[in-house]
């Protein structure tokens, strides 16, 4: 069977970022049907990293900080973007040590997937991973814009908080519900 979707054809790319903290581009692009779109905005913000970790009491390692753009403090997962010249592994085990001061090995990561956020304005998919046996055995690191708060919760009162909307960052609420469906032992399903 024929794929009746096409991708768009790019004409014209302009960088048009306002600053180096948010990316903006610019496309002219052809659609399928030969429509022609001048002023086709998105983001090409980057790639972010995302860690579950578990203890090894089975309680979820959370961060709680203050979110300027929606002006709250949240609840998420420990994890930020992909770090200039690292992979995407290598990026995910510093965001842990860095907001959380656990340090871990590369193999000791599972993969949860991917998500993308909003696929129509940003170009940016979030990775995810699962530790198990997670241990404080580092120090926070945080970057000058963060003040970072650690806290541990069971996992199923975790799942309980995404449920209720307490925990409610799309990256965050997304792998803890992967996990869940992944690891239901965990989450008391």
């Amino acid at each position: 069977m024929a794929d009746k979707i096409k991708k768009w054809t790019v004409l014209n790319e302009q960088d048009v970022s306002p600053s180096p903290w948010f990316p903006l581009l610019q496309h002219t692009v052809q659609l399928a049907n030969g429509h022609v779109v001048d002023d086709y905005y998105f983001s090409p913000l980057g790639d972010v990293v995302m860690v579950l970790a578990l203890t090894p009491e089975y309680e979820v390692v959370l961060v709680r900080q203050y979110k300027h753009a929606l002006g709250e403090i949240l609840l998420e997962l420990p994890g930020g973007m992909q770090q200039k010249d690292k992979s995407i592994i290598q990026s995910a085990l510093n965001e842990l040590e860095e907001e959380a001061g656990i340090k871990a090995e590369a193999d000791q990561l599972i993969s949860l997937g991917k998500i993308a956020n909003n696929p129509t304005k940003t170009r940016q998919i979030t990775y995810g991973f699962i530790l198990f046996d997670a241990q404080f055995n580092s120090v926070q690191k945080p970057d000058v814009t963060e003040n970072i708060e650690v806290t541990t919760m069971p996992a199923p009162k975790v799942l309980q908080m995404v449920k209720q909307g307490d925990i409610w960052v799309t990256d965050s609420v997304n792998f803890i519900l992967k996990a869940a469906l992944q690891y239901p032992q965990i989450f008391d399903l």
